[in-house]
């Protein structure tokens, strides 16, 4: 299976009507992109904003084609990017890129969009609220589902190439949370009181399992996947009203693994474990299957703790 194209886009420059670099200048973006995760923080934005004298919104959306470079797209060869800009919890506006993931041989079903990886990427990362999502093409009616379980589903803007819209105009009648009894929402969720019973589990595997947003099969869940050299890398359930347009705890850890531009290979993966929710299990099988798609990985371990 393809990586993320750093390597093979090294020698290009980026330029398109809303920003200009030249090839050093976007090499240099797209090392800093790979070391930060998908990640550009408010001073990096504003640094970029003087340097290129363009505002932050004329900036997020001339780095969507970078996003798009992220894609990992062995079945449609599509390449998807989008970029959510975020306030986090001082209030600065960050930048969270997302892409695309397919898997050889697997159902489509179990494909990371562009829209979810940018969302999942700003939520795993601590950003509060959603102001923007630039993306390189009309989101379908599967990411506008997901992105209609957001605190911030009616206020966001979502910015294409060419047009601007509200989520409403685009899921007129939309069925969400409240239509389940739900209250709450992906980024306002509903507090977490509880704590796992189980002796020896990771700490921070743990916190983004209790972190997870499960408001519908109660299975706080969530994976880690360790590396031999590049460190580790969490993913947390993110369930949404709608059923099929959740995003598994696994499929949440593979988007950004790949934002770090790496190879998912026995060379790279060191270890990948989940953990559920004992009596609420729902995640062994989708997760094995996407891991099939892949060879001489190292097996998933799955551990199942009781919450207290």
């Amino acid at each position: 299976m393809a990586s993320a194209t750093f390597t093979v886009q090294q020698d290009t420059a980026l330029t398109n009507s809303h920003i200009t670099l030249n090839v050093a200048q976007t090499a240099s973006l797209r090392s800093q992109l790979k070391s930060q995760r998908g990640i550009l923080n408010s001073s990096n934005i504003k640094a970029l904003c003087a340097q290129l004298n363009v505002s932050d919104d004329a900036l997020l959306q001339g780095l969507v084609p970078l996003a798009s470079e992220y894609a990992v797209a062995p079945v449609s060869d599509f390449h998807v990017g989008a970029i959510v800009k975020a306030l986090d919890e001082n209030g600065e506006v960050n930048f969270y890129f997302g892409a695309n993931v397919e898997f050889d041989h697997q159902a489509l079903s179990l494909v990371v969009h562009a829209e979810q990886s940018a969302i999942n990427n700003a939520w795993l990362n601590g950003a509060k609220k959603i102001v923007k999502i630039a993306i390189s093409d009309a989101p379908c009616g599967y990411c506008r589902q997901f992105m209609n379980e957001l605190a911030d589903a009616k206020e966001f803007d979502i910015l294409l190439p060419d047009q601007q819209f509200k989520l409403a105009e685009l899921l007129p009648h939309s069925f969400g949370p409240t239509d389940l009894g739900n209250e709450f929402s992906l980024f306002n969720p509903k507090p977490q009181q509880g704590n796992f019973s189980l002796d020896g589990l990771d700490e921070t595997l743990a916190r983004f399992a209790l972190n997870a947003y499960v408001p519908y099969s109660q299975n706080f869940s969530a994976v880690k996947i360790s590396t031999f050299s590049d460190g580790d890398f969490y993913g947390s359930y993110a369930e949404n009203a709608a059923y099929s347009p959740s995003l598994s705890p696994l499929q949440s850890a593979l988007s950004q693994f790949f934002l770090a531009g790496l190879s998912f290979n026995e060379s790279t993966v060191k270890s990948i474990t989940l953990l559920e929710t004992a009596g609420h299990e729902n995640q062994a099988g989708v997760a094995r299957a996407v891991l099939a798609s892949f060879k001489n990985l190292p097996a998933i371990e799955v551990i199942s703790a009781p919450l207290k």
